[in-house]
């Protein structure tokens, strides 16, 4: 996409300029979307940004600018000016060419936005997901929405790394709501991979509406959840949410470089029971977080974050290297070409454990079952979270109990990870996305059903 010669001057300009370290990031991204509401096609958009992005670092000082030109004397300008930020007397630095490697791709794609697809065979789909739902009587309004996404990016750098990637997105999304009089609940389910349109012949319409309609109607007829302290055992898959939000982010270089982090001085301690073991991987095919390369080229690789409660690895990109010490791990990731890197998740899980989901409820005698959560909040630094929990039920005596809705789980991720007793042997994972100060990118959560022995619980019921 770029000129190999127009990289070797913007870089080389860079390096006259004072910089010990220059890359470029070059992307083409093309978008297409649908939604599907009260039973009609609402909206159908697609797109194509393009631009390219170049940092310069300085010790341990990165500056950024972007444009939408591969013009030279563009980029040019905008390395010049970024340079001139820096206010140090220059020290040039020579630079030897590009070591040029084929393109990479993470996973074979059919269906990709490079590929012909006819909007119609889309909207057929979404229309039967709406057509299944709305079979239950008590389905007032359903709404679903496909993305596709087809990104190519280049990165230039100074040491002579030049390297491409093809990236392609796939996610359908889902929403149910349930209606009685004045009460109503809804559900969402939203599965997506790093694939094409082929990720919805795993998708059957019927199973998509059957799995909304039912979790919305639980949810709205079942009574208010208890208040209180008590144990609670939290499902598989999106469960996986409270240990990225208040847990993972802790374990980026992003807040660890500053401190800004409670494990930022925990590296080789015991952080979490011995029954929590964690990873980020990002070289699972097809899946949402997955990548070939991260968004500085580096290759993607697995992390083991946590062993047997013991913290072993922070997620670590460039500048995370620089101002930490610890070794790179294909961790730096970005929204786009109008954001520089920095350390973040990809397919981040607690791995899984030796119990079924009979003996994890046969302990319990009086909890919670978290079967589906749903969104919430956390502080940063600390990992205080408060989350909702879409469909849940008590535990009594040891078995599932009736449903209960309005339960959230309130606690610190710190102090949670130590109370995980017993880890499940269902392990699933299921697809988000994650804002952080590069932007918003696709990550995927995991765990296997967990027992986290004590943790206040909110409800609408004293």
């Amino acid at each position: 996409m770029l000129k190999d010669t127009v990289a070797n001057d913007v870089i080389s300009a860079g390096l006259e300029r004072g910089a010990d370290f220059v890359d470029i990031f070059v992307e083409r991204n093309v978008v297409s979307s649908l939604s599907f509401l009260d039973q009609h096609t609402k909206d159908v958009r697609s797109g194509t940004d393009f631009g390219i992005g170049i940092r310069a670092v300085f010790g341990k000082k990165a500056v950024y600018g972007y444009a939408n030109s591969k013009e030279r004397d563009e980029l040019l300008r905008i390395v010049e000016s970024i340079c001139a930020l820096d206010g140090e007397q220059p020290v040039p630095a020579g630079f030897n060419g590009f070591a040029n490697t084929p393109q990479r791709r993470q996973a074979e794609v059919i269906k990709g936005l490079d590929s012909h697809q006819a909007h119609a065979e889309k909207i057929k789909y979404l229309q039967s997901i709406d057509q299944y739902c709305r079979q239950h009587a008590k389905i007032s309004q359903v709404e679903i929405f496909s993305l596709q996404r087809w990104q190519q990016i280049e990165i230039y750098n100074s040491e002579g790394l030049h390297e491409q990637d093809e990236r392609h997105y796939t996610r359908i999304g889902a929403t149910a709501i349930a209606q009685d009089g004045r009460e109503q609940a809804r559900a969402f389910h939203g599965p997506g991979g790093s694939v094409g349109w082929e990720l919805v012949d795993q998708l059957p319409a019927e199973e998509i509406a059957e799995l909304i309609a039912r979790r919305a109607i639980t949810v709205l007829s079942a009574e208010p959840c208890p208040a209180g302290r008590m144990p609670v055992i939290i499902d598989n898959g999106f469960g996986g949410v409270i240990f990225h939000e208040a847990c993972g982010h802790l374990l980026e270089t992003t807040s660890v470089e500053k401190k800004a982090s409670v494990f930022h001085d925990k590296m080789g301690e015991m952080i979490a029971h011995s029954a929590v073991s964690a990873s980020d991987d990002g070289t699972l095919p097809g899946f949402w977080g997955s990548l070939a390369m991260d968004d500085e080229g580096t290759p993607a690789q697995k992390t083991q974050l946590i062993k047997d409660g013991r913290l072993v690895s922070f997620l670590v990109d460039r500048l995370g290297e620089i101002k930490t010490g610890f070794k790179r791990t294909g961790s730096g990731r970005r929204q786009s070409y109008k954001f520089p890197p920095a350390s973040r998740m990809r397919n981040t899980f607690i791995e899984a454990g030796p119990y079924s989901r009979e003996e994890l409820l046969a302990s319990v005698d009086r909890g919670l079952y978290a079967k589906v959560m749903g969104g919430g909040s956390v502080t940063p630094g600390t990992g205080d979270f408060n989350f909702s929990v879409e469909e849940a039920y008590l535990i009594e005596n040891g078995k599932l109990g009736k449903p209960v809705r309005g339960a959230t789980l309130i606690g610190s991720g710190p102090e949670t990870l130590q109370k995980i007793s017993m880890v499940g042997n269902n392990f699933s994972l299921a697809p988000g996305m994650c804002g952080s100060v590069s932007g918003t990118i696709p990550v995927t959560v995991g765990q296997p059903a967990l027992k986290v022995d004590d943790i206040l619980v909110g409800g609408e019921k004293a």
